[in-house]
């Protein structure tokens, strides 16, 4: 889950078509990475707000821009996954589809 303007151009992109694909990790000196792709959507009603709890106790900062006009909040569902540890010879990749996800739920 992730909050943005809801006229900011990936919330215009992903009304128009919702799949998306993130690369998570990687940064300067970081051997890990999870590449992600998913579909995202706006939950709505008490579905949001129980997100919201969640979303919050990671980014507690989340709660400020609440006061923010056009936030919104978007999930992103994974589709397929794939962790990679380049820290180790040889380095540890991990793939999981859809089918390999739902199992772990």
């Amino acid at each position: 889950m992730f909050d943005t303007i809801a006229g900011s151009r990936k919330a215009r992109n992903l009304e128009e078509d919702p799949r998306i694909a993130l690369v998570i990790g990687g940064l300067q000196g970081e051997e890990q990475t999870v590449q992600y792709e998913g579909v995202a959507d706006r939950p709505a009603g008490a579905e949001l707000e129980e997100l919201q709890e969640q979303y919050f106790r990671v980014f507690p900062d989340g709660r400020e821009r609440l006061t923010w006009t056009g936030l919104i909040h978007v999930r992103v569902r994974p589709r397929w996954l794939r962790y990679s540890d380049f820290s180790s010879t040889p380095p540890l990749i991990v793939e999981m589809t859809a089918i390999d996800l739902a199992h772990l739920t």
